[in-house]
């Protein structure tokens, strides 16, 4: 029963696409927790020791190195700063932070170039602004979300990614230029619409059906580097992302779990780029919020 768990752990691992959703959304739902799979090891080794069962450990082996495969390299250390790299900051704040300007500060405290928020409400937003002015001369807010540059923007706009099912006003997208001194940047803020663990499944089809319309944003986007910063309520590894993962460089380094802050789980803040490296992704201190902010290291051209 070891060895035939060991093995069924390290199928799941190395072919969790073959997973199917149907309607209950459980491929995805695994996907979204794939990393701790590589607990079950853990718990398999003890009746595999206390029976000493050569056959149970041999085949230990196997999902030890499926998740190597898959994660090891999260756990290496980043290449260095570069003299090209920028430094991104992505951070749900929520719309129920009580502590806003201590947000800003420790948003500010990373030094990065660019500062990327979600949820930002009418009586919160004038704090920010007002925290993260010195450091950050350029902004721009579309609906909840914000972005915060110390380079200028320009050509700022609503980005559309609302699914059809909902009416009432949403907006949760921005795109705007970046003038950095490596050349122009794309810059892509988004918020997709959350998931849900049911009596009847994983319910994602809004967070899908967005996700699938920042991808054709980002396809048709005409500059050639591109960053997406974003809370995308989904896992890298999770196929409702696949719209943006297939398009998109995601970090090399970093593990980075960013939900929920008080004992994270899941990396559902996420750092991609197109024509660009996410060498590594790290999370800040807790701020007010449920979710830890992440800082990524992005290598331009």
């Amino acid at each position: 029963m070891t060895a035939a768990s060991a093995v069924l752990t390290a199928a799941l691992l190395m072919f969790h696409r073959a997973v199917p959703d149907f309607a209950v959304g459980a491929g995805s739902l695994l996907e979204s927790f794939l990393p701790w799979l590589g607990a079950a090891v853990v718990v398999l080794l003890v009746p595999a020791l206390l029976r000493r069962s050569a056959v149970a450990l041999v085949a230990l082996l196997l999902p030890v190195a499926a998740w190597t495969y898959l994660f090891g390299g999260l756990l290496l250390p980043g290449s260095g700063a570069g003299p090209r790299d920028l430094v991104v900051v992505q951070h749900n704040v929520s719309d129920e932070n009580t502590d806003p300007a201590g947000t800003a500060r420790v948003l500010a405290d990373a030094g990065a170039d660019l500062i990327a928020l979600q949820e930002l409400v009418p009586r919160a937003l004038p704090v920010y602004e007002r925290t993260l002015a010195a450091d950050y001369p350029y902004h721009s807010v579309r609906g909840t979300v914000g972005l915060w540059s110390r380079h200028p923007l320009t050509d700022a706009r609503l980005l559309d990614i609302k699914p059809r099912a909902i009416t009432e006003s949403w907006s949760r997208g921005l795109r705007a230029v970046v003038h950095t001194p490596h050349g122009d940047v794309a810059a892509y803020v988004a918020h997709l619409p959350s998931v849900r663990l049911r009596a009847s499944g994983f319910a994602s089809a809004w967070r899908d059906e967005s996700a699938g319309l920042l991808g054709r944003a980002v396809a048709a986007e005409k500059l050639d580097t591109v960053v997406l910063l974003g809370d995308l309520n989904g896992t890298v590894d999770d196929r409702g992302l696949a719209p943006l993962t297939t398009r998109m460089n995601v970090a090399e380094r970093g593990f980075a779990l960013s939900f929920p802050a008080g004992f994270p789980l899941a990396r559902i803040d996420q750092v991609m780029a197109r024509s660009a490296t996410v060498d590594h992704l790290g999370t800040l201190p807790a701020t007010g919020s449920d979710h830890l902010p992440v800082v990524a290291r992005i290598g331009i051209g």
